[in-house]
């Protein structure tokens, strides 16, 4: 475990392009903003390496999510889980006659409760739709992505691969997902 868990203060910041974006600002916390875990990953190495690098929205966390992160932390010494922001939900799951509108849940309650399972060591929340800019600032010695994914068709692959990465895919076990289950709730 990296550190333990504590309540986190979350900061809004205007970024150039005028979007705002949700940064957790207390250190001490399992929960970063990406300056600060890069700097501890950084001036701490052995600390942090070999770092293993995951990331999505998980909106309602499910057996399938436990077994997978669970599987991912086991191939290297930290498990860093990159969570795509609200906004970045919105744009990659957008709403949908037949869907609720996502993310169910707010990111800082995601956050947190990502940082309370045990595998997880780190919690780093990102605005884009891929974790392109996670990986070329933090420069994971394993990607961790689903076995539902090709590496082919990965489009973190190559920058991966560019930092000197390796992208493994891991087999699922617990056939679910968040947008299933949601589905199963609406028609019942």
């Amino acid at each position: 475990m990296v550190t333990n868990l504590r309540l986190i203060q979350v900061d809004w910041k205007t970024d150039v392009t005028g979007w705002q974006t949700c940064q957790p600002v207390t250190m001490g916390s399992l929960i970063y903003s990406l300056d600060a875990l890069v700097q501890s990953v950084v001036a701490e190495p052995d600390r942090w390496r070999p770092l293993v690098l995951t990331n999505g929205c998980f909106d309602l966390l499910h057996a399938g999510h436990v077994r997978y992160l669970t599987a991912a932390k086991q191939l290297g010494k930290v498990l860093v889980v990159g969570l795509n922001s609200d906004r970045s939900v919105r744009a990659i799951k957008p709403a949908s006659r037949y869907q609720l509108p996502r993310p169910i849940q707010p990111e800082a309650q995601r956050a947190e409760v990502l940082a309370a399972l045990k595998p997880v060591d780190a919690v780093v929340l990102f605005d884009e739709p891929t974790a392109q800019r996670l990986i070329e600032r933090l420069k994971p010695d394993i990607y961790v992505k689903g076995g539902d994914y090709q590496l082919e068709t990965l489009p973190e692959t190559p920058f991966v691969y560019a930092n000197g990465g390796q992208v493994r895919l891991i087999s699922i076990e617990v056939p679910t997902s968040t947008s299933e289950i949601i589905k199963q709730i609406l028609n019942r």
